[in-house]
């Protein structure tokens, strides 16, 4: 399942990943893929932000007192939670994300339409 995302959102991502394919080469890159080291890092680091997001936001007092910051502090965790889910499926079928691209001369499919 692809989420949307905008047009300023894609933009802002593209531009992010020439930043990483100028630092690091296919090899480092691919540290990073789909039932990697590097991938179970990204999940790790998802699953203790769910939990921190939720156990120190969400069940704040403050924060459960007031309708509106609780609303956006759970969609954080559903947010969250989602993303684990999506990451953790790619991750144990070894399918690279959505989406995903590494823009490297080596590894750059030619467009077909």
């Amino acid at each position: 399942m692809k989420t949307p995302a905008d047009k300023f959102t894609e933009r802002q991502r593209r531009q992010k990943l020439r930043e990483l394919v100028a630092e690091m080469d296919a090899a480092e890159l691919s540290q990073f893929a789909s039932g990697t080291f590097g991938c179970h890092e990204l999940l790790d680091r998802v699953l203790v932000l769910g939990n921190n997001v939720e156990q120190y936001v969400l069940d704040h007092p403050a924060c459960v007192q007031n309708e509106e910051w609780y609303a956006l502090a759970n969609q954080a965790v559903k947010a969250l939670r989602e993303l684990y889910q999506l990451v953790g499926a790619a991750h144990l079928n070894g399918e690279d994300g959505a989406g995903q691209v590494y823009p490297n001369k080596s590894t750059r499919r030619k467009r077909t339409g």
